[in-house]
């Protein structure tokens, strides 16, 4: 039975819980600051938490350092001027004169521009959750043998934040007064720990009280911990980490790029801790080791089919799977934690184990798979960890075969279908059995998670490739260039989002298709600005396929603003499109972010800038503020026009940009194209299109497809300190 919480633990909880909370804000709020010049991939949201969970293993580091080398007195006077020290590089901003390479991997600038403007304050701030629970450990009260319980209270403060952020926080105030907000919390904070540091001295006998005769006389006894434990513990920690940072991937990638859908993942893994940590956990390890075959099953099952599944099902379902299995993992952490004497040890090797999984996530997967293969692979090692957490007989040597036997069937079914009738229904059909089997084996968890092992690289092997004729990943993501059944056109995808497609008809191969009809809103806006002047200069950002190169005439120049090389690589390839090759020296691409490109271009320079950043579900925020359109007319001509593609499955961005243009005295206007023909390569798509003057828009805004946008009341404009994705969120 555990010990009631004492007022001193109570004490230590809350100062936890602010200290969980106010380092969990500012991961968001920094992010908001400064990610965006890198666009919005997830691969981006997964080097942001790399780098926070190699700054918590700093501070995790620091507090076993201390806590094994000084006395406990002074280890709080230390730790008290560290962090008066960090207060001194307060408040958050971003650093001046940092913009991001435009022909290198982005991940070493991110990572320093992350550890300039953030490191000291948060490997500080982080570090108070080791040191605080080893401090409340030796102030002899009722609950301090076994502390880790305020670890569910130093989660629970940081799942408090994750929550807040986008629905509260930023809502509420600029980034500037989140900042400021933020350097007020740390001080607190700070007493708070001193506070916490005193009560502990007081409890243990004084500051000059050495650290061993503060310890427990249990310490003598305490088993070492062994080489083996520490591999366990790593293993442990980094298998839900990888997973977490996978789901958000899969899901943002294969299911919907759902604005905010990152939180998802990342709240089920911290709920994991608080209910693992908890005094007395909601789940036991039993139930949810018993759970985990019957999740992964599923999941291996959808996954072997290689078919997407719709939203409301498959977000419940990998979510589910993800929880149960983190809350699996980190309840055997906790079940095989040590006495606080070890505490420390015990922190260090969890934040490394988080460090691993995450670096395996953000550095090694992009480079070496072409698909979100990290996340099958996180599934059979979760299977594979699970044959330690309770002691199992051992398979015999013949049972070995059962698993190889079943992926040999699971790729022969695979081949036979794909090889004759390609109908998915026959295609799950034929996996269903074997899945069945597989389950079967899990009461044998080593059998099981070879099982799954077989079937998901059968399923893999076998998967049909008709039509993808290239599969690519990036920081940015993964592109996928495809061609239709009827061999009519070439596109490219960029997960679930269309960035462009080309006829192979060569009486239509110049011809702009999909968002870029020449029926659409924005072939009547270039064919209005033909007919104004036939020598125009046009920026456009967003190259995709190069669709908007069609457009380039005799005497026009194009330029291109494109932030991934990749998706250059592949527009410029002939075999694939020939928008760019057609164009010829018309048109030029500058790789980088667009909006630091076109800082560095001359003033007045376009007649029209076409900004076409904004399709995907994951949008650069910082090119629709009031900040960023300020920089758009800098380099438009006096009759110069900005046309916004706004089409969005979830955000409703016109009224945002519609309170931009007000703002700054524009005119806009928009018009939402609804034809969508397969024949004719047509889609369905949205525009905006500002100018200074009215009169510049006086060939569209007659147009009755047009209509005048108007700037809604009592509402804030979006600018670079001030953004709300929430209440854009539309979905249609």
């Amino acid at each position: 039975m555990r010990a009631r919480v004492s007022p001193v633990g109570l004490l230590f909880g809350i100062t936890l819980f602010t200290s969980a909370a106010l380092i969990f804000c500012v991961q968001p709020m920094f992010a908001r600051m400064a990610l965006p010049l890198l666009g919005g991939s997830p691969n981006v949201w997964n080097t942001c938490v790399v780098f926070f969970q190699l700054a918590l293993l700093t501070g995790y580091g620091y507090a076993h350092l201390v806590t094994t080398r000084l006395r406990l007195g002074a280890q709080v006077a230390l730790h008290g001027v560290l962090l008066a020290g960090a207060m001194l590089t307060l408040p958050i901003a971003l650093p001046a004169g940092w913009t991001p390479p435009t022909d290198a991997n982005p991940v070493p600038w991110l990572l320093g521009l992350l550890g300039g403007a953030v490191g000291l304050p948060f490997v500080i701030a982080s570090a108070s959750a080791p040191l605080l629970q080893r401090w409340f450990s030796l102030t002899g009260r009722p609950s301090s043998s076994d502390p880790y319980f305020l670890y569910a209270a130093s989660n629970a403060g940081s799942l408090v934040s994750l929550l807040a952020y986008p629905f509260v926080i930023e809502p509420g105030w600029t980034l500037t007064e989140q900042s400021a907000g933020w350097r007020i919390v740390f001080a607190v904070l700070t007493l708070m720990i001193v506070v916490c540091g005193i009560v502990a001295c007081r409890a243990s006998g004084g500051p000059a009280r050495s650290r061993a005769d503060a310890a427990p006389r249990a310490e003598a006894a305490t088993e070492p911990v062994s080489w083996t434990r520490r591999g366990y513990w790593l293993a442990l920690a980094a298998v839900p980490s990888s997973l977490m940072l996978s789901v958000t991937t899969y899901m943002s990638t294969d299911v919907a790029a759902v604005p905010l859908l990152w939180i998802l993942p990342l709240t089920c893994y911290l709920l994991s801790f608080v209910v693992a940590f908890a005094p007395t956990p909601i789940l036991s390890i039993g139930s949810a080791v018993k759970l985990v075959p019957a999740l992964v099953a599923s999941l291996a099952f959808f996954m072997m089919q290689g078919g997407t599944l719709e939203i409301w099902f498959a977000l419940p379902l990998h979510l589910t799977a993800f929880f149960v299995i983190a809350t699996a993992l980190h309840l055997q952490l906790a079940r095989t934690r040590p006495a606080a004497e070890a505490l420390t040890e015990f922190y260090v090797w969890m934040a490394a184990g988080g460090v691993l999984g995450g670096a395996f996530n953000a550095f090694v997967a992009p480079v070496v798979f072409t698909g979100v293969a990290e996340y099958p692979i996180g599934l059979v090692a979760t299977c594979l960890l699970l044959v330690w957490t309770e002691a199992q007989p051992a398979p015999a040597r013949a049972d070995a075969w059962w698993p190889l036997a079943l992926g040999i069937a699971g790729f022969g079914l695979g081949w036979l279908v794909e090889h004759t009738q390609q109908i998915p229904q026959v295609r799950a059909a034929a996996f269903m059995p074997l899945v069945i089997v597989a389950f079967g084996f899990s009461r044998s968890r080593l059998r099981f998670a070879l099982a799954i092992a077989a079937l998901l690289v059968a399923g893999h092997l076998t998967q049909s490739r008709d039509g993808v004729l290239l599969a690519s990943r990036s920081f940015f993501g993964v592109l996928r260039l495809t061609e239709d059944t009827d061999g009519r056109y070439h596109s490219l995808w960029h997960g679930t989002t269309l960035h462009g497609r080309q006829s192979l008809d060569p009486t239509r191969r110049g011809e702009a298709l999909t968002y870029y009809h020449p029926s659409g809103p924005v072939g009547q806006t270039v064919a209005m600005l033909k007919a104004r002047q036939s020598h125009a200069r046009v920026g456009a950002v967003g190259l995709g396929a190069g669709s908007l190169a069609a457009y380039a005439g005799r005497g026009q120049h194009w330029t291109f603003f494109e932030i991934d090389p990749l998706v250059e690589r592949i527009a410029r390839d002939p075999a694939y499109f020939t928008y760019l090759s057609d164009c010829g020296e018309s048109c030029d691409v500058v790789l980088g972010d667009a909006r630091l490109s076109l800082a560095r271009v001359r003033d007045a320079s376009y007649d029209l800038l076409v900004l076409d950043a904004f399709t995907s579900d994951a949008i650069p925020m910082h090119l629709l503020t009031r900040d960023a359109v300020r920089v758009y007319l800098s380099k438009l001509r006096p009759a110069g026009l900005l046309a916004f593609h706004v089409s969005n499955r979830h955000l409703a961005l016109r009224p945002v940009l519609g309170d931009v243009a007000a703002s700054l005295g524009l005119t806009a206007i928009s018009q939402r194209h609804e034809v969508a023909d397969a024949s004719t390569g047509q889609a369905t798509s949205e525009w905006i299109v500002m100018a200074r003057d009215a009169g510049d828009l006086d060939g569209l805004a007659s147009d009755a497809r047009w209509t005048r946008l108007v700037p809604r009341r009592n509402t804030r404009v979006w600018t670079d300190d001030y953004s709300n994705i929430v209440a854009a969120l539309g979905f249609r």
